[in-house]
């Protein structure tokens, strides 16, 4: 096995952090993304921005016993997600434009907080089951809550290859952590497992088997336009 070179002073939790922070930027991206789809205004778009980017995390810390959770008692966790949303107000027409690239960040970010959320409980010490859990529900979490206030049905809820990806990423951690690897290996071929999963389910149109339903089809209001988020037809997903 070869050892991947770990700077001096740099732990485990230098490395949650890193990856708690890198997600919370990139999901308050797709928060205030969707806000602007949905012609928010200033205040709604960071609201957005920062239940996309916290309150997955927020979540995961109650059930561990963080108290208070990092993503209202540490400034970085709410100045992070305040400049995405400041970012794509500003911006945000020019990056919906680049629909496919926030794929890829809101991909990333999946991929950075399950493996965080994972990291985190074993760091923790709980168990390995928990650990899973833990990093799926920080991943799709706050992507959960920011469809909620947009008013808009979970797309992890829809069939999307979503909780699953994250589900995937989360357990490379903690068999890596059973077998002894290195933190870092673990965290980069979880992350890399769960962001490919999810850009060939987006790539490939994969979706879960989706239940059916004997009776008249459900009444549907007709959808605004195509979401750049999910990247799903014309309804709205780190």
């Amino acid at each position: 096995m070869v050892d991947i070179p770990i700077p001096r002073g740099f732990t485990v939790s230098n490395l949650v952090v890193a990856l708690d922070l890198t997600g919370t930027f990139v999901f308050g991206l797709s928060g205030g993304l969707l806000a602007v789809r949905q012609g928010f205004d200033l205040f709604g778009v960071l609201v957005l921005s920062f239940a996309a980017a916290n309150v997955g995390g927020i979540t995961r810390d109650l059930i561990i016993g963080v108290h208070p959770p990092p993503g209202v008692g540490d400034w970085r966790y709410i100045v992070v997600p305040v400049l995405a949303g400041i970012a794509i107000f500003i911006w945000g027409p020019r990056i919906r434009r680049m629909h496919r690239y926030v794929q890829i960040l809101d991909a990333g970010g999946l991929a950075l907080f399950a493996v965080a959320g994972a990291q985190k409980a074993l760091e923790y010490h709980l168990g390995p089951l928990t650990a899973v859990l833990l990093g799926m529900l920080t991943g799709i979490g706050g992507g959960m809550v920011r469809d909620i206030l947009a008013a808009e049905v979970p797309s992890v809820l829809r069939g999307d290859i979503y909780a699953v990806a994250a589900l995937a990423g989360a357990a490379v951690v903690v068999v890596g952590r059973l077998l002894r690897f290195p933190s870092t290996a673990d965290a980069l071929v979880g992350a890399a497992l769960c962001f490919a999963i999810r850009l060939f389910a987006l790539r490939r149109g994969w979706q879960l088997p989706v239940a059916r339903w004997a009776g008249p089809s459900p009444v549907r209001a007709p959808d605004a336009g195509s979401d750049p988020v999910s990247g799903r037809g014309d309804h709205v997903e780190r």
